[in-house]
């Protein structure tokens, strides 16, 4: 399994970024998928999620982003996406994609610490809000 994150960098409040994960080494349609996040000093935290295939579809935010942010994928390309509008200085974090440890596993925990041993992570962009 293999998860490449890209595409944060640094922005002004109210600004927008894409974040991409490419995905190689499993089924990615079969797979749920979803991205996390870490700010400085904080819990590492789900943002957002990608239900796919066994389970149902559909997808699932933090409340924090809801409106905000929204996940999606490209069955072609093996890549799930996170467009951020309206970006917030507390948006300011390492963002992480994850894939599930199994088909059809969906109950994805809130917090659980970043690249730690719940399912497979990517490697992990920076994301900055800042004036």
């Amino acid at each position: 399994v293999q998860l490449v994150a890209s595409g944060g960098g640094r922005v002004q409040p109210g600004g927008s970024l894409r974040l991409s994960c490419a995905a190689s080494g499993f089924t990615f349609s079969n797979y749920h998928m979803a991205w996390y996040r870490q700010a400085p000093g904080k819990e590492c935290e789900l943002v957002a999620s990608n239900i796919y295939g066994y389970g149902g579809v559909g997808t699932r935010y933090a409340d924090s982003v809801k409106g905000r942010f929204n996940i999606s994928r490209d069955h072609a390309k093996n890549t799930v996406y996170l467009q951020m509008t309206s970006l917030k200085p507390e948006d300011t974090a390492v963002y992480y994609c994850l894939r599930p440890p199994s088909v059809g596993f969906y109950d994805l925990p809130a917090n659980t610490p970043c690249r730690g041993g719940f399912g497979s992570w990517g490697q992990g962009t920076q994301v900055t809000v800042s004036s």
